[in-house]
């Protein structure tokens, strides 16, 4: 290996996650450090790929970037860091924030919003043209009072930055909103209020490069993480029908979002909803990582494509001004259930279809992914499995 030429990428994550990444990267031949928060120590990191980890004392998961700037400045006396990559949501910003002090390329603060403040998205997916729900910041009581006067309800009250379904509040009139709005007090502004329409959710799951997408699947909640945090269900997704006017329409409105937001290459997931009563697709949130709760595995069972050892693949190839192909996939059909267990550790040996790719191994979990050439024998799978597992072993924990 040419050593002079190697470069070197600094991971960062707050949570335990992103090994096929680091090995992947470390096997394009670059050096990989990994700068993590100190109580994810002891977790299994792949650290024959690593060249160094670097412990951050977190505080409530938050990290004092003062420390990790300082820290970071010291590290690059002896250390080129060329590129700076974010393994989860939550670390986007901290990442973003780092390119920016450091003036490292990649995604900088501006567009990193868009891909972390659910405001921010909507403001910039309708400056573009994308279809969003209707919906209002919280920072003008004018502003939300013709929100509520104009926008029929229910509406949903976000956080602007958590990742998934977390603090999502349904309302149902213009009192509750602002009774809720007011419960916020000082940190009002953190939220958004937007009409909920009834509908089915969709993700897509893709990798961009220069720009382009170069790999993207959909595939349709059966149950969503909304769903599932509010009510305490079990969590089950699958591929839609390949070449399908739904498969069509969000293979090209993914990509419509992708280019509104700046996306020049990274693995994302988007989410969609389309609407009961019209039929249309709205645009819900993106983010720019891989999907979490197993998707990239079932999106991996349905095409063969590891989605974080392509974005590896891919960052690598951008960092050293190469080109990148997406590699054939396969189309194959391929569903996800995930569920909380009663049992700490429940015995799957009665789930014996030749049709499972993958099984959950979690304390007081319960999944499967299945695969087929058949969309019909993956969703009747995914029912089965919903009611024996509902029958046999479900727990439920639903958000407050």
């Amino acid at each position: 290996m040419n050593h002079e030429n190697q470069l070197t990428f600094l991971c960062v994550s707050g949570y335990y996650k992103g090994g096929e990444f680091i090995k992947a990267c470390k096997e394009a031949g670059n050096r990989v450090f990994l700068l993590t928060s100190k109580h994810l120590e002891n977790k299994e990191w792949p650290r024959e790929y690593l060249d160094d980890i670097f412990f951050i004392e977190a505080v409530d998961d938050d990290w004092n970037m003062e420390h990790v700037v300082s820290g970071l400045a010291h590290l690059m006396r002896a250390n080129k860091i060329d590129r700076i990559v974010a393994l989860d949501d939550f670390d986007v910003e901290k990442a973003a924030h780092l390119r920016e002090f450091f003036r490292i390329p990649g995604m900088g603060e501006t567009t990193c919003r868009f891909f972390r403040d659910k405001l921010a998205m909507r403001v910039k997916a309708q400056e573009e043209g994308v279809r969003v729900p209707a919906f209002s910041a919280l920072f003008n009581d004018e502003e939300i009072n013709a929100f509520a006067d104009s926008v029929s309800a229910p509406w949903v009250v976000k956080p602007r930055g958590e990742a998934s379904a977390s603090g999502i509040r349904k309302i149902e009139n213009k009192e509750e909103l602002w009774e809720h709005v007011h419960s916020l007090g000082e940190y009002r502004h953190n939220y958004l209020v937007e009409q909920f329409r009834p509908g089915a959710v969709y993700h897509v799951d893709a990798l961009s490069f220069e720009g382009k997408v170069q790999f993207s699947r959909v595939s349709k909640y059966i149950n969503t993480p909304f769903e599932v945090a509010h009510g305490g269900g079990i969590f089950r997704s699958h591929i839609v029908t390949f070449g399908s006017k739904d498969d069509k329409a969000l293979t090209k409105m993914n990509a419509e979002v992708m280019t509104a937001f700046g996306m020049q290459y990274s693995a994302s997931h988007t989410e969609f909803i389309k609407d009961n009563e019209t039929g249309e697709f709205y645009f819900l949130e993106t983010a720019s990582r891989v999907g979490g709760a197993h998707l990239a595995e079932m999106v991996e069972a349905s095409s063969g494509l590891n989605l974080w050892a392509e974005w590896a693949k891919l960052e690598s190839a951008a960092a050293k001004g190469e080109k990148y192909k997406a590699p054939k996939v396969k189309k194959d059909y391929a569903g996800i259930v995930v569920s909380l267990s009663r049992f700490q550790n429940p015995d799957t040996t009665e789930f014996t279809e030749k049709e499972i790719w993958w099984r959950l191994e979690m304390d007081h979990h319960i999944g499967f992914i299945v695969k087929t050439k058949k969309k019909e024998r993956v969703l009747e799978l995914l029912v089965d499995y919903a009611r024996r597992i509902g029958d046999n072993y479900h727990a439920s924990a639903p958000s407050a």
